[in-house]
């Protein structure tokens, strides 16, 4: 039996400061994503393409209800959009498919997380990201929703999965696991420590070797869980590999790191889903950032070079 895989298209950017991560899913399509499933030997059970209303995918302005949901940009038009891309994953899930869901900016996974926690009593989530998004309504410095993506997952902030209907519990913090940190606020740093969330820093990369920070990551991840999801942010790559992304931060992973990394997740057998983030097309090179997050891609699905 042909592998299933269900590709969810979400070319939603309001969640971010800068244009351009509207259009990664159509760079990343156009890099050779669908020739490089069907070479893995997947079919494509389903291909779906997430569009906002006119209303709401024009939303310009700040967050509603008062308080602190007033410091947050487009909060409606990300609240529209994970709906739909809750809803999305969820009927991939039900039909057995794996649920490939390309941003767009980072606000994207928590539609994501929502559809998935309608079928997965406790999800682990293993993150790829410079940042740890773990920023809530007080704490976040510029109102971005992309910054808040895992406080949403965990409940942590005002906006959380509760507000999208259907959503299960919300994601556990001992089952999350961040890797390639390293552009923190200052709050962020302190929960992170204070709430003992699994991290490893570009220093602890350094230190240990991408490979055991991978084997410790599936220890946590999978620990009592039922599924694992990945979620990667272009931004974690190093910038000299992947330019195209809202925010270059120098020294992240390499090319091979990357590529190890992600093979050794496909190893374990244990990924159920996953999200790629932030690949901006507006400031990528002749889509080098696309056709390497497109590789990634493929390397989670288990291809080799032999």
């Amino acid at each position: 039996m042909r592998k299933k895989i269900s590709v969810i298209q979400v070319p939603f950017g309001l969640g971010a400061g800068r244009e351009g991560t509207e259009r990664g899913p159509e760079s990343m399509l156009e890099a050779g994503l669908y020739r490089q499933l069907r070479n893995l030997g997947f079919a494509i059970e389903h291909e779906s393409k997430v569009e906002l209303p006119a209303a709401q995918a024009s939303d310009t302005g700040s967050g509603a209800g008062g308080g602190a949901l007033e410091s947050v940009k487009h909060l409606a038009a990300v609240k529209a959009m994970s709906r739909i891309v809750a809803d999305k994953v969820s009927e991939a899930v039900a039909a057995r498919s794996f649920p490939l869901v390309l941003g767009g900016d980072r606000s994207v996974s928590i539609g994501a997380f929502a559809g998935l926690t309608r079928h997965y009593s406790r999800l682990g989530v293993i993150c790829f990201d410079a940042h740890a998004a773990v920023n809530t309504e007080e704490t976040t410095p510029l109102g971005h929703v992309n910054g808040m993506a895992m406080s949403a997952a965990l409940g942590r902030s005002a906006f959380t999965l509760a507000d999208i209907p259907g959503s299960g519990l919300p994601i556990v913090k001992p089952n999350v696991v961040l890797i390639g940190l390293r552009d923190l606020e200052p709050a962020e740093r302190e929960w992170i420590r204070s709430e003992r969330i699994a991290f490893f820093s570009m220093h602890e990369i350094d230190r240990m070797g991408i490979e055991r920070v991978v084997e410790q990551a599936l220890r946590i991840a999978g620990e009592g869980t039922d599924g694992i999801h990945v979620c990667l942010d272009a931004d974690v790559l190093d910038p000299l590999e992947a330019p195209g992304v809202g925010l270059q931060v120098p020294g992240g992973l390499s090319y091979r790191e990357a590529h190890f990394a992600l093979e050794l997740l496909a190893e374990s057998g244990r990924i159920t889903s996953m999200d790629v983030t932030e690949v901006n097309a507006l400031l990528d090179d002749n889509r080098r950032t696309a056709r390497l997050a497109v590789g990634l891609v493929t390397s989670v699905l288990g291809k080799r070079i032999i």
